[in-house]
């Protein structure tokens, strides 16, 4: 038995032992393995120099996320968020073929913006699920509906953390991604708004659905309230197209866009905003800084070339069993974990894939740890979204597309290189 193999073994015991036994936060049982790694390893002496730098290796992504959860924030607040879920409902209402998508791409965008399936299923989600029910959908399937939209917009450009993760590790950079995330994710939110909605819902008066929304805020500041979020899409767009000029950076197209919503729309503190947002994304940022300790001390310990080369000698049929099965279930306790400790190992022994398809298919699956119990982030929080009590009960429904996305995403890897071909 290696040493290499006895220091991974500390490690994931550790954890486990941390974030199961002792209920600690994911960050700290992360934080935990790692010092206590370095100990036994006998690097103590330079412990902290490696803790500090493995915090900050991940500080770029803890930027992009805490502005995001601001400008996310600050289209709440502003109402704008509410007149999206509005336009969309009292234009589309009598078609529910293209309803349904649009409801999930609403309730999607949060995850696009922050890269957190919680603040999907929280923000957007809370808007469109009583609207669901309203519109004919048992109250199980508007949960699971918003619970998968959230790990979809988690996935989906323009910000997917687990591919920023996992490119991280193999000095990647997060360029190139859009075009691949969007075949991977947006097909299946079409399906699975479909799957959960199509043969439930029911055409509606707009008297019958406007009881369900904030439709006064709209009413009274109209189109304006849409500024935030064209404004940040525009953005996006020229520091594409004229990266010299417009080449600001995410964080700070994400601030641009929260200070004009505070124009746009009804009042809020913007000070008050800002502080409960970063609050809120806390235990997002948290875990960042664990992982990225855990990756710093893994690569020291010489357990990071353990995993690399352990990846590399799987027979390739053994390897896209594993990946379908260690990755989600390794994300129950977390899907950036997972996307970094596993993602990482796996994408170095798919060098004969295209490893941008291939990196973006890995994130995929890593994102159905937010299914995994015992933590399942998405389906509790869409559970006490819709007021059940039993998250398993809204678990049950998510078995079927759980599996949907792991065999698409595994179409994805192994026919990586003909879709490059393609694009």
């Amino acid at each position: 038995m290696s040493i290499e193999f006895v220091y991974f073994l500390i490690m994931v015991g550790v954890f486990i032992l941390g974030a199961f036994a002792l209920k600690l936060p994911v960050s700290l049982s992360m934080f935990a393995a790692s010092l206590i790694t370095l100990i036994i390893s006998g690097n103590a002496a330079g412990g902290i120099r490696h803790l500090v730098e493995g915090t900050f290796a991940y500080v770029d992504t803890i930027l992009v996320i805490a502005t995001a959860m601001i400008f996310m924030r600050s289209v709440q607040e502003s109402g704008s968020l509410d007149a999206l879920s509005i336009v969309i409902i009292k234009r589309f209402r009598n078609f529910p073929v293209l309803l349904l998508p649009l409801l999930m791409l609403v309730a999607m965008f949060p995850g696009m913006i922050t890269g957190s399936s919680s603040a999907s299923v929280l923000t957007a989600g809370a808007i469109v699920a009583p609207v669901l029910v309203t519109l004919g959908l048992p109250v199980l399937n508007a949960g699971a509906f918003i619970a998968t939209a959230g790990i979809l917009g988690m996935i989906a450009p323009p910000v997917n953390i687990p591919a920023m993760l996992i490119g991280g590790g193999i000095d990647m950079p997060y360029v190139g991604f859009a075009v691949p995330l969007l075949l991977l994710t947006m097909p299946l939110a079409i399906l699975f708004s479909w799957y959960f909605g199509l043969k439930h819902i029911k055409k509606m008066s707009w008297d019958d659905l406007s009881s369900k929304l904030d439709v006064a805020v709209y009413e009274k500041y109209g189109l304006r309230l849409f500024i935030p979020i064209v404004l940040v899409a525009l953005l996006m767009v020229l520091g594409q197209i004229l990266p010299g000029i417009f080449g600001v950076g995410l964080p700070v197209v994400f601030l641009v866009g929260a200070a004009s919503g505070f124009f746009v729309g009804k009042r809020f503190n913007i000070l008050k905003a800002a502080k409960s947002a970063v609050n809120d994304a806390l235990p997002v940022l948290g875990i960042l800084a664990g992982v990225g300790m855990f990756i710093q001390v893994m690569t020291l310990t010489g357990v990071r070339g353990f995993v690399v080369v352990s990846a590399l000698s799987v027979d390739p049929a053994l390897l896209y069993g594993a990946i379908a099965i260690t990755m989600p279930v390794f994300g129950a306790v977390s899907a950036f974990g997972s996307a970094s400790v596993l993602g990482v190992p796996f994408l170095l022994a798919l060098l004969n894939t295209d490893q941008i398809i291939t990196a973006a298919a890995l994130s995929l699956i890593a994102s159905l740890g937010d299914f995994m119990p015992p933590t399942a982030l998405s389906a509790i929080f869409a559970a006490q979204v819709i007021g059940e009590e039993k998250y398993s009960r809204v678990l049950r429904r998510l078995i079927i597309p759980g599996l949907v996305i792991i065999v698409w995403a595994l179409l994805f890897i192994t026919f990586s290189k003909q879709i490059r071909s393609i694009l």
